[in-house]
């Protein structure tokens, strides 16, 4: 009888990793596809903040917010809440923010004056009396007074200025330093309409208001 041949320990070693290699290969290729997958998805998941969510919209931008400083002006709630009490103490007053951080009021002169007159109407106090009321010490104010083209810079220009001036002088009366306001007469230099119409020349006479906080 023949005696069984014994294979070296060496070859043995390297038949079974040969065997552990061919089991891996014949692993079906379907589940390396699935395993793919399923990374990928994972992968979309992440925004790129690194957060779970919504993957991004291509072109998608988050709503710009109007920064709080702009050319030398800082926006506070107060100013806000002004715009608010302003709006609310109505007068025909427009009251808006303006894109360099100034609190603008716009007053119709028919509304607010007499013909060819500046003495403040009393339907218009209220207004500025909020625009006065508690203002702190770190805004600044500007007047400007103007007019239509109908009557000429001669009579335009010192109307325009008497009118930006009652205005002020009832902000003094009524708390404001002095100090803290600047006034113009700008005649009928900067219309905002067409002079050739009656109501066009109604919206040029205006006086504006400008209250301003200085960033620093």
């Amino acid at each position: 009888m023949r005696r069984p041949r014994v294979l070296p320990t060496a070859v043995i070693a390297e038949s079974g990793r040969l065997g552990r290699r061919v089991a891996m290969s014949s692993q079906p290729i379907l589940g390396i596809a699935l395993l793919t997958t399923l990374l990928m998805a994972l992968g979309g998941c992440t925004s790129t903040g690194g957060r779970m969510g919504a993957p991004d919209v291509p072109g998608a931008a988050a709503p710009a917010a109007t920064p709080d400083v702009v050319a030398g002006n800082r926006w506070s709630s107060s100013m806000d809440e002004r715009r608010a009490a302003i709006t609310r103490a109505g007068g025909g007053v427009a009251v808006t923010r303006t894109a360099d951080n100034q609190l603008k009021l716009t007053l119709q002169t028919d509304a607010a004056f007499e013909t060819g007159r500046s003495e403040i109407r009393p339907a218009l106090r209220p207004a500025l009396d909020e625009v006065a009321r508690g203002l702190d010490d770190a805004v600044r104010i500007t007047i400007v007074g103007h007019t239509d083209s109908s009557a000429g810079d001669a009579v335009n220009g010192p109307l325009s200025l008497d009118r930006a001036e009652s205005v002020r002088e009832y902000l003094v009366q009524h708390g404001v330093r002095r100090g803290r306001l600047l006034v113009e007469g700008r005649g009928g230099r900067q219309p905002v309409a067409s002079n050739a119409t009656e109501a066009g020349r109604a919206a040029n006479r205006r006086i504006e208001i400008f209250l301003s906080q200085p960033a620093s």
